[in-house]
């Protein structure tokens, strides 16, 4: 196993970031390009920092990977340079690594025996380690496709194609089902394509997994509304299960605020949606922030994505608010103890770029600029509070002071309420949970038989990881219900939680 006192020997090491100018006046990933020998030796380097823990809860389902990644094993691999192996251990649990390896906050970080403690140098660098992998597993041609041996003569419709779908699909696929992914979208990937930014992951890092799906016999068809442009009565006749991966996309609002209705102010999603298009090639966007003075409500991830969007579409300010207060920089152990998700302050590459950011600060209205469109909002400081009869979370001005900031773009990335409504719910007779989500039993079925729900459109929005999970899970529940059995793994549970203070 590992050196166990390789931390102490080795500091850990961020992946070295390109210029501000140059991420700003590009859509590339904000990482400095590196050679892969190089980028081996250092990753090899931060491998050894991982210890031979007596019980690894870097990937436990609880406190760190849902996937149930072999972390410490894969780490050694990589520390012997044996990348090969290292490959086979990574693929073995997670059919996206490079997904997880961008995109992925880390929970196994924070759940790493390295995090107990500050004075440890900080956690494995897991994730850098994960991505590194799956960089040398494409370069080294160890990822191929996988087709089915033998086929099973049953047909699986999965609906949705973001990372939980096209994780069922995979699965499916390689189980020997033939398996049709519906996507509404004119291309693949869901929220993977349209909703996080070409510096977070180039979409060619997207389309080289879709075209392994597709040489594995995965078939795909874009542009298609399954409810509208198929009907429910033909998806079931032609289908012997069906999988319904089709996010949490219905984007929260507030329209209490004064002035919310003006001009110019616009769910994040809408920004972020036509940007990645025009990223794609498909011309202007129509809510751009070029020569703008751009505020984001919201603290968020998707906030941080809007942010970095803002910055380079040329914004002249940028200005992200959040309604809580200033997090601590190290974890407080009485609130988030280890191995839980720890209730810090994250700076995303955007945050370091340009612009600034404001907590607890909440907007008391929204200020016209004569002609129906927002010119300028107005902040006061707040705390947050739950009201102890009703359990409803309050936002109180602790001050009546008034602070004006320019505005001429305003943007809502203060999350999602859940499934959108669409005609294939009731085509199904699916009703949504008060949480807006699709419930299911301990088999991943919904109350409509043969019909089986994963990822967002499920738990609700979550983390790719989780999504990722509840795909391969899904796929073992469907494979079981057309053979009876199943290979498949299954690395969580319909009711899986991560571990948590309540």
């Amino acid at each position: 196993m590992a050196d166990p006192t390789g931390f102490l020997k080795h500091e850990r090491q961020e992946p070295k970031k390109k210029s501000y100018e140059e991420r700003l006046s590009s859509w590339g990933e904000v990482y400095a390009d590196v050679a892969p020998d190089e980028r081996n030796e250092q990753v090899r380097t931060q491998a050894s920092r991982c210890m031979d823990c007596g019980i690894p809860f870097c990937h436990s389902g609880g406190s760190g990977c849902p996937l149930g990644n072999l972390i410490p094993e894969w780490n050694d691999l990589v520390r012997r340079g044996d990348w090969a192996a290292a490959s086979d251990r990574l693929h073995a649990t997670n059919n996206f690594p490079e997904f997880t390896g961008k995109l992925c906050p880390a929970p196994c970080e924070a759940g790493c025996v390295l995090s107990i403690s500050p004075l440890s140098g900080g956690p494995v660098a897991i994730k850098r380690v994960e991505e590194t992998i799956a960089a040398q597993s494409w370069e080294a041609g160890y990822v191929q496709p996988q087709p089915a041996e033998v086929s099973s003569g049953r047909k699986v419709a999965v609906v949705g194609s973001g990372p939980a779908g096209l994780a069922a699909a995979q699965q499916l696929t390689r189980a020997g089902h033939e398996v049709t992914v519906f996507e509404r979208d004119d291309r693949l990937g869901g929220l993977l394509r349209y909703g996080i930014p070409e510096f977070k992951m180039e979409k060619k890092v997207l389309d080289r997994r879709l075209a392994q799906l597709r040489k594995e016999g995965t078939k795909f068809v874009t542009g298609c509304e399954v409810g509208v442009d198929l009907t429910v009565e033909d998806l079931r006749a032609q289908y012997d299960a069906v999988v319904l991966a089709v996010g949490a996309l219905r984007g929260r609002d507030d329209r209490t605020t004064p002035g919310r209705s003006l001009h110019g102010i616009h769910l994040a999603m809408e920004h972020l949606v036509p940007a990645n298009k025009f990223v794609e090639g498909d011309g202007p966007s129509p809510v751009d922030a070029n020569g703008k003075h751009v505020v984001i409500i919201g603290g968020g991830d998707t906030g941080a994505d809007s942010y970095g969007t803002a910055t380079r579409q040329g914004a002249l300010s940028v200005t992200q608010l959040d309604q809580y207060p200033t997090p601590p920089q190290t974890r407080d152990d009485e609130r988030s103890p280890w191995p839980t998700w720890p209730y810090i302050l994250r700076t995303y590459p955007a945050h370091e770029e340009a612009g600034e950011r404001k907590f607890a600060v909440a907007v008391k209205r929204f200020v016209d600029d004569g002609d129906g469109h927002v010119k300028a909002v107005e902040l006061q400081e707040v705390r947050v509070r739950k009201d102890p009869e009703t359990g409803r979370r309050e936002v109180i001005p602790v001050t009546e002071e008034v602070e004006t900031l320019p505005a001429d773009l305003v943007l809502l990335a203060i999350g999602f309420e859940g499934v959108e409504e669409m005609p294939l719910l009731e085509g199904l007779d699916l009703t949504l949970t008060r949480r807006g989500t699709l419930s299911c039993g301990a088999d991943w079925q919904t109350e409509t038989p043969g019909v089986f729900v994963c990822g967002d459109a499920h738990r609700g929005a979550s983390l790719v990881v989780w999504a990722i999970a509840e795909g391969r899970s899904v796929a073992a529940a469907v494979d079981t219900f057309l053979t009876g059995d199943s290979d498949l793994p299954a690395p969580v549970h319909p009711t899986a939680l991560p571990l948590a203070v309540v």
